[in-house]
């Protein structure tokens, strides 16, 4: 939204404004804001967006009579820097991979403590998140479905194996992968593939994780697992999810719109740009199981392009639960509606594991006040 020309006069770039209303009525020892990164780059008739912010927080009155003395001293969480008049914007971003949580997720936080206070928080404490693979690699598999028609297990299989026709290895022009992706894609290989007879599960595994994180999600009291079923696909996107995550399995990486094989480049109007790297070059994105995940955002709703599972075998999106997984929602926490709402629950939540984070560095400043503040 903020790089398309009507951000100017759109409301809903300065709704922090109501936050600041609610800073002066209450007059809070200590409040934390969340914006996206791209609040970085925003502007407002030409002037930076995040600096006209910080002023403003900094001085949630303004020049109002009410609160003349109201101001707030504003924090990091991640750099121990003091956010003065001329502050780096940049030393508010919060790396969410740094602290324990398995995914990519850059997100600005400023903690404002009231200036009549001399406490100071704490920083969040680095820790090594977990990966994909060991957040979800335990969940039941279960195959993709099929959109647009019947559905059933043989359907399924057959518009996968089509690819074995495409004649994917010619079409990758000697590229140093195209060997091993090729012979990863042959047909006598896809039909030993042993693919997940249902598109949904609801067993669940009652053994306790190793991880200290997963523990934290774990729950030996829950009787099924919920929300752990895979959506319908077109079979052109079956095959392209099927080759993406075999490309991912043999190369250790994602693939660009460039690195697909002709015959399974999507039809629309900007696919050309796309494969010389100018726009959507990454339309199709793994979930690459040995690192975190990228960022799970609402847009998973849409159609799970960014969001394919690392196991060609599943040849599919990720579920409302692995998505939940990889924000570190609980496992006995409950999304409500329809599926389309429930991605848009977990992609726009915070994860809760940083959230509780953040919470206790709250309560130790809330601790630290006395009694006559």
């Amino acid at each position: 939204m903020m790089h398309k020309p009507e951000f100017k006069q759109d409301e809903r770039h300065t709704l922090y404004r109501e936050y600041l209303r609610i800073i002066v009525d209450h007059r809070p020892p200590v409040f934390v804001m969340e914006n996206v990164k791209g609040l970085l780059s925003a502007t407002i008739e030409g002037k930076s967006a995040i600096s006209r912010i910080i002023r403003d927080l900094s001085t949630p009155g303004g020049s109002s009579q009410k609160t003349p003395d109201l101001a707030y001293k504003l924090y990091s969480l991640s750099e121990e820097a003091l956010a003065e008049d001329e502050v780096d914007p940049r030393l508010f971003v919060v790396r969410a991979e740094e602290y324990g949580v398995p995914q990519a997720r850059h997100r600005m936080f400023i903690v404002g403590i009231r200036s009549d206070l001399k406490i100071r928080p704490k920083l969040l404490s680095k820790q090594k998140a977990p990966t994909v693979r060991d957040m979800i690699g335990a969940l039941p598999p279960i195959r993709s479905g099929l959109s647009k028609r019947e559905d059933s297990l043989d359907a399924w299989l057959s518009e996968v194996q089509k690819i074995s026709t495409m004649g994917i290895r010619q079409q990758l022009n000697g590229a140093y992968y195209a060997a091993d992706v090729a012979q990863a894609l042959d047909s006598q290989n896809l039909i030993k593939l042993h693919a997940p007879q249902t598109r949904s599960s609801t067993f669940y595994q009652r053994r306790s994780p190793k991880h200290n994180l997963l523990q934290s999600l774990y729950d030996e009291r829950l009787p099924v697992l919920i929300g752990h079923e895979a959506r319908g696909h077109m079979g052109s996107d079956l095959r392209r999810y099927l080759y993406a995550a075999t490309f991912a399995e043999q190369t250790g990486y994602s693939p660009k719109l460039a690195d697909f094989p002709t015959a399974l480049l999507p039809d629309h109007q900007n696919v050309e740009l796309g494969c010389i790297g100018k726009m959507f070059s990454d339309r199709f994105r793994v979930q690459l199981a040995d690192h975190v995940s990228t960022t799970i955002t609402s847009h998973i709703s849409k159609d799970g392009h960014y969001f394919i599972h690392y196991d060609p075998v599943q040849c599919r999106s990720l579920t409302v639960r692995e998505a939940a997984r990889l924000q570190t929602f609980p496992d006995n926490y409950y999304f409500s509606g329809p599926r389309t709402a429930q991605y848009h629950q977990v992609g726009n939540a915070v994860p809760p594991y940083l959230a509780r984070q953040i919470a206790h560095i709250v309560a130790e400043v809330l601790n630290a006040i006395p009694e006559s503040r």
